[in-house]
């Protein structure tokens, strides 16, 4: 296949797939495919939900068009996977998202055609656990009837510096021909250049460590928050003043949540295990930071107690839902933690999001977002994310919030360190 030959499909327009499927959709002729008819609709009426990618975006991408019918995409002959990866609740990883999708290519592949994945898995999954499901489908041979690549992921949610265009794309395929065309497409688009791997698993660790090694990192910050809180000394003045070297690694500590660094350090975990290694650094990372929901509402018991405020069916606003500021994303926000963890001293939680869908907080997780908090009204106030709104609110507005007596907790660092009551 020749780079002109290329019909190409992105299968799921989600906060991966929409954007990339955009910037295809300038340059040549995409489909957009979603088995969520609603996505499909709402992206038609040039709306996205997600808020990754806005009206006048949508409108610039002429050749781009969107379904929901498997049966288009027959017509393709290149198909970018971009499904979601999510772990189960025993925090192993859940592949039915992809085998899903794989089947419903699988359904319409033929000679010479490119399955593309672009979901973070660990090292092995394309060729052990995605193709077998095009094969056995397809009826087709891997690497004799039609082909494979590799090329992760790298979407910020609500990051508009860092876009699909200006983040630098790891690629790679099953054959070298394939992987020099999976290049030279990608490169249509990327203005920031591309790595081409030379493994299909090579692209897939590559991808798995970038997040494991942010997990590690942050980590290592909140238990060194955990100490300097003991010690009785700002963490962050800390921070600052280990910052004026020029190697030291500007991470800061807070809850690790998202559709990445909370969930890709179990995808490579899984693997490992599977092959016999138990990974330590890795897995006491992960520990500690699912903890860290925990003991902020420890920490703030032991606080409103020493200020003499009854615990038990005192009121507290927890500011933002979003596992990261300025963006409407909830997948496996950390937040959830602090409100469940309140719950069991009988605190009674108003959680307010500017950002995030309230049907959303629902459906997800079924917390009931307030639609705007009461002057006056809390014993406590956790400002949990540091959403442009909150930031612009300032430490007056925010404490107008609370009781004549309350304790504010500002978790993201918004506020100058003698403007709240606690920090991490």
């Amino acid at each position: 296949m020749q780079i002109q030959d290329v019909k190409l499909a992105v299968v799921g327009l989600g906060y991966v797939g929409l954007p990339l499927a955009v910037e295809f959709g300038k340059k040549r002729s995409v489909l957009g495919f979603d088995i969520n008819a609603r996505r499909i609709a709402e992206l038609k009426n040039g709306q996205d939900h997600t808020l990754e990618v806005d009206a006048d975006e949508l409108a610039q991408a002429a050749q781009l068009r969107f379904s929901s019918e498997a049966e288009h995409l027959a017509e393709a002959n290149v198909f970018i996977v971009t499904v979601p990866t999510p772990i189960d609740e025993y925090k192993q990883p859940d592949l039915t998202p992809l085998i899903r999708a794989s089947e419903t290519i699988g359904k319409v592949l033929k000679r010479g055609d490119i399955v593309i994945y672009e979901s973070t898995v660990y090292p092995g999954a394309t060729e052990e656990d995605c193709v077998p499901v095009l094969e056995r489908i397809s009826g087709l041979r891997f690497n004799e009837d039609f082909f494979a690549g590799y090329s992760p992921e790298r979407i910020n949610p609500g990051d508009k510096a860092h876009r699909v265009s200006t983040i630098k794309k790891v690629t790679s395929g099953s054959t070298p021909e394939v992987a020099d065309l999976v290049d030279e497409l990608y490169g249509q688009i990327i203005v920031a250049g591309t790595h081409k791997a030379s493994s299909i698993r090579v692209a897939e660790a590559a991808k798995v460590i970038e997040n494991t090694q942010r997990d590690v990192n942050i980590a290592l910050i909140n238990e060194l928050a955990l100490i300097f809180n003991k010690l009785g000394i700002d963490t962050q003045a800390v921070l600052e003043a280990a910052g004026t070297k020029w190697n030291f690694l500007p991470f800061r500590p807070g809850l690790v949540g998202g559709h990445c660094i909370g969930v890709d350090p179990y995808y490579l975990t899984h693997k490992a295990q599977s092959i016999g290694y138990h990974p330590e650094i890795i897995l006491a990372g992960r520990r500690l930071n699912d903890s860290m929901g925990g003991y902020v509402v420890s920490q703030l018991v032991k606080c409103m107690t020493k200020q003499r405020i009854q615990v038990q069916g005192s009121k507290v606003l927890v500011m933002g839902l979003a596992f990261k500021e300025n963006c409407p994303d909830l997948r496996n926000t950390r937040i959830v933690d602090i409100v469940q963890e309140l719950g069991e001293y009988s605190v009674e939680v108003d959680v307010y999001d500017p950002w995030v869908d309230a049907e959303e907080a629902v459906h997800e997780y079924g917390i009931e977002l307030i639609g705007k908090p009461s002057p006056g009204a809390y014993d406590a106030i956790i400002l949990a994310v540091a959403h442009e709104q909150f930031v612009a609110m300032g430490s007056d507005a925010i404490r107008g919030l609370g009781k004549s007596q309350h304790v504010l907790y500002d978790l993201k660092y918004v506020l100058p360190a003698n403007e709240s009551d606690l920090r991490l």
